[in-house]
């Protein structure tokens, strides 16, 4: 797509090949397309405690799909970790030799006025208003607040994931933006096998919620439903802290010794996607999102989908499953009680949702649209 190659920078992720959060599923997709479509792109990865343990091995990846991997310099400890790699990345990437830096996430962007002053496009991806997040202390919030200022300040064009965020960049600060949403990879449907022997679940026999056990996820209005109902169907809670350990306690203790609350801890490969195609409901109850990965990776594979009423999530689903108003446990119960009384309503809703996904979302498509972004700025 390019007559020469562009050099292209991504900061702001944990590292890649990772589904450790949202940003890492988009990068560890978006980037290698975007190496197919011509560009040298370099991922500024963090150096976790496991990364140094390879490196010392000799197993640290230098590549990863035609993506080259950097590997920051990072102070390991909880606030400091995301600060010291995405500064570091920075200084790194002005300094060297890019067309362009793109940005992923608020807080990274603090300093995302050095490559423009070194001379590079600056781009940034928005995933979420990361200062309003509830885990966050005040302290935290304030940065990714100035990060944001400083995206708007000085990035030559900011991506958001859904048109709440377009309007509120409008509002807030006259900002035009570009929407991009998020994609998937087409799902294969996975009998199930590796989830019978793990965890003891059947097919249809449980319902399924994936994500960081994040306050904002709102997983304690499930638990809370969940507890009211009149089911066999197990509720299966996959996925990690995201420094929330104080929360995840919190959700334990709510579950109780109840035997049907199953936390499998984070998940990925095969058992995840054994996971979302036999599940009966995916449940996503969310006070906010930016544009819900899961959600769109649920959907991919067939799932009955309920969520939280949000707009984030009413526009992925496009009428194609069930909501209920935002911290409402009683209604969250109601839906879940009528789904699983009544299957048939719940399978109607499989093949609309996997039709939805792959007119609309998929990564070959999102790569199109940042490519065509990415040649208007360094083009223009």
């Amino acid at each position: 797509m390019q007559k020469e190659a562009k050099r292209i920078a991504i900061i702001g992720h944990k590292f890649i090949p990772s589904r450790d959060g949202g940003v890492e599923v988009v990068v560890s997709n978006l980037a290698p397309h975007l190496a197919e479509a011509g560009y040298k792109v370099t991922c500024y990865n963090r150096t976790s405690k496991e990364a140094r343990k390879l490196r010392r091995q000799g197993n640290l990846a230098r590549e990863y799909r035609g993506v080259r991997l950097i590997w920051t310099p990072t102070v390991d400890r909880r606030g400091l970790a995301a600060v010291s790699s995405s500064v570091l990345a920075t200084i790194m990437a002005a300094f060297s030799r890019f067309d362009l830096v793109h940005f992923h996430a608020e807080g990274p962007c603090v300093f995302c006025w050095l490559p423009r002053l070194m001379g590079k496009k600056v781009v940034v991806t928005v995933h979420g208003l990361d200062h309003k997040r509830q885990k966050w202390g005040k302290f935290a919030s304030a940065y990714i607040l100035r990060g944001e200022k400083a995206a708007v300040r000085h990035a030559h064009s900011i991506i958001v994931l859904n048109t709440s965020m377009q309007e509120y960049f409008l509002r807030e600060y006259g900002r035009d933006t570009v929407l991009i949403p998020n994609g998937v990879e087409p799902a294969e449907i996975r009998p199930a096998r590796e989830i019978i022997e793990q965890f003891g679940l059947v097919s249809r026999g449980y319902i399924l919620f994936v994500g960081r056990l994040d306050p904002g996820k709102g997983i304690h209005y499930l638990i809370d439903a969940y507890r009211k109902l009149h089911t066999d169907k197990k509720l299966v809670i996959a996925g990690g802290s995201s420094d929330t350990d104080d929360y995840v306690k919190q959700l334990h203790e709510m579950a109780g010794d109840t035997p049907s609350i199953i936390f499998t801890g984070f998940l990925q490969g095969p058992v995840l996607e054994e996971l979302y195609s036999n599940a009966h409901l995916y449940v996503l109850p969310s006070d906010h999102e930016g544009m819900p990965l899961s959600l769109l990776e649920a959907m991919n594979y067939g799932c009955c989908c309920v969520t939280s009423d949000i707009r984030e999530c009413t526009a992925v689903m496009n009428g194609c499953g069930l909501t209920f108003p935002r911290g409402n446990a009683e209604a969250l119960r109601e839906t879940l009680q009528n789904l699983c009384d009544h299957p048939d309503q719940a399978e109607a809703y499989r093949s609309e949702a996997r039709e939805v996904i792959s007119s609309k979302y998929t990564w070959q498509e999102i790569a199109e649209q940042t490519d065509r972004l990415y040649r208007r700025l360094l083009d223009g």
